[in-house]
């Protein structure tokens, strides 16, 4: 249950390179609470700072609630979430996640007050006070667990685009290569039979813009073809 008619409904979401868009988290959130407050913050692989989460933290109150999209959203690492967690509990901010409602603060919360309504012997009572402390604990290692496989999967799904990116480098290599070789035999092909310097008809500017190629390219291929023409001639002339 979300806090009273003046208390703040507050968004958060995060993503870890500029590349990345933050629309599909924003229009979960909004989806469910329009007229929530977004915070949102962007770092790439030379920061990690978060400063619009930092400015939410001064500004939550007792009361209010931050709505995430996911659990992987509000952390860095499962160590750092699981700490905001309990601080931002320990202060009386609601914390709900679209995507794991069940380590939603008012599940924990409910665990919390079955032990509030023992009363009289039942306080000192050694097995239902055992009870009661296994239940929060069971309660904090559902939350951490929550966190640690957000980062498990985060970092599975790093080492595998960082894995598929250097397998696909040598294939991007080798079809830049493959094409580049491509244009060049058709260009020599071009002016192999246009240009003048080889008997065709066409001057060396008509034949760079029929074969479509800069000046530079033009005149370093010329410059190939006739040394292999040479060397073709040295080549025959050895065998007669």
């Amino acid at each position: 249950m979300l806090g009273k008619e003046n208390d703040m409904i507050y968004g958060y979401c995060r993503v870890s390179t500029s590349k990345q868009s933050l629309k599909r988290q924003e229009d979960n959130i909004r989806a469910l609470f329009p007229g929530a407050v977004i915070y949102s913050d962007v770092y790439t692989g030379k920061t990690n700072d978060r400063p619009q989460f930092q400015k939410l933290l001064k500004k939550v109150l007792k009361g209010d609630t931050i709505i995430f999209d996911e659990v992987s959203r509000m952390s860095r690492n499962a160590r750092e979430g699981f700490q905001d967690y309990l601080m931002l509990l320990s202060k009386g901010v609601e914390l709900k996640f679209i995507k794991e409602p069940q380590i939603d603060t008012e599940v924990y919360k409910a665990a919390q007050g079955k032990q509030i309504e023992l009363t009289g012997d039942e306080i000192t009572d050694p097995i239902i006070r055992g009870v009661n402390e296994a239940l929060h604990k069971l309660m904090e290692r559902q939350i951490k667990a929550a966190f640690e496989q957000a980062e498990k999967e985060r970092l599975l799904l790093s080492r595998r685009t960082k894995e598929g990116m250097a397998k696909g480098r040598p294939a991007g290599r080798r079809k830049g290569i493959e094409q580049h070789q491509r244009k060049e035999k058709e260009a020599k092909r071009v002016i192999r039979k246009n240009n003048i310097a080889f008997g065709g008809s066409l001057n060396n500017k008509e034949t760079m813009r029929l074969a479509g190629i800069s000046s530079p390219t033009f005149y370093k291929y010329v410059k190939e073809m006739k040394e292999n023409m040479s060397q073709r001639q040295m080549d025959i002339s050895d065998f007669t």
